[in-house]
């Protein structure tokens, strides 16, 4: 009886060993473009969804159809011809994190990690590394990007939808990398 008793005040101790599912409201994917050389434009994706397993499993998924870049013939471009959404609804990310990374972290600390894992975009796979901010929280734990994950347009086959683009809007250029950030919460489920 002690050692279950024990075993149950430790699961609850380490709330890490839950799944941990994305408060949509409180979290963000954003992205830069540049077109002319010189002009930076925020945009973001609405729909996201991502969990986190009990094994430290993380999967952030991002629907493409849901791109704001507050234009909404600017959206409907790069749904149709950046993205190709009617192919490839979405993107992905997963990573494996250390769960005991979770364990380590009290109530308001925070920890920087590498997090190293694979970027699935326009039906192409690569490995990337980003620098995070994992923070916890009472309710849960926050991760956010501490410099931009720059993707680069070739490594995902979408130069050919980056020169469409600059084609309809007739202007002289638009950036092949972009840099994007992003701020996920985290609840347990």
């Amino acid at each position: 009886m002690k050692k279950l008793l024990w075993l149950s005040t430790f699961l609850l101790a380490f709330p890490v060993f839950a799944n941990w599912q994305l408060d949509k409201q409180n979290s963000v994917v954003s992205f830069t473009t540049f077109k002319k050389e010189h002009i930076a434009e925020n945009h973001r994706f609405h729909n996201l969804n991502a969990n986190v397993s009990a094994q430290g499993q993380v999967e952030l998924t991002i629907d493409l159809t849901s791109v704001d870049t507050n234009i909404a013939i600017r959206d409907q471009r790069m749904k149709e011809h950046l993205f190709n959404v009617n192919s490839f609804p979405t993107a992905m990310f997963t990573a494996q994190l250390e769960q005991k990374v979770l364990q380590q972290l009290t109530s308001d600390s925070s920890q920087m990690l590498t997090l190293k894992g694979k970027i699935e975009l326009h039906g192409q796979t690569q490995a990337v590394s980003v620098e995070v901010l994992v923070s916890k929280m009472a309710n849960g734990f926050l991760v956010t990007s501490l410099a931009p994950l720059l993707i680069k347009a070739q490594d995902f086959e979408l130069v050919t939808g980056i020169n469409k683009l600059m084609e309809l809007a007739k202007l002289p250029s638009i950036s092949h990398t972009v840099p994007v950030s992003f701020t996920l919460s985290f609840t347990r489920e």
